[in-house]
């Protein structure tokens, strides 16, 4: 790996990941940016799980933060489920009913892409 790529996978890591700051970097910026892409991330989110944001009102971006600190991007929809599941019994009413909903809806393993689930047969069929 050259240098600049190691620079560069250093970087990402430091914005998205939790990873210590590389050198020959400007830390004021690099914070400042991990910050707002922290927020991003949690409006992104609140987007895709409405109620789960909701459910912390306006803690969202700051709960979410703390969580999101140190585990990179998987999109929305993941990481939305990831946040929800990792809150346990701790995740409010609100949250927890949109949960089960996806719940029913995709198949999630906590690894792979949410995929819908198969509907049955029956209720694919036209009715006349």
């Amino acid at each position: 790996m050259t240098d600049l790529a190691a620079q560069q996978q250093a970087l990402v890591a430091a914005l998205v990941a939790g990873g210590e700051l590389p050198a020959g970097f400007n830390a004021a910026g690099v914070l400042a940016t991990r910050a707002a892409l922290r927020r991003k991330r949690a409006g992104e989110v609140a987007a895709r799980w409405p109620f789960l944001a909701a459910a912390y009102g306006t803690e969202w971006p700051a709960v979410f933060a703390a969580w999101a600190e140190s585990r990179p991007p998987q999109g929305s929809l993941r990481d939305g489920w990831d946040f929800a599941r990792s809150m346990g019994t701790a995740l409010p009413a609100l949250a927890r009913e949109e949960l089960d909903a996806r719940e029913r809806e995709y198949t999630y393993d906590g690894t792979a892409t949410p995929a819908p689930r198969p509907r049955p047969f029956w209720s694919r069929l036209r009715r006349r």
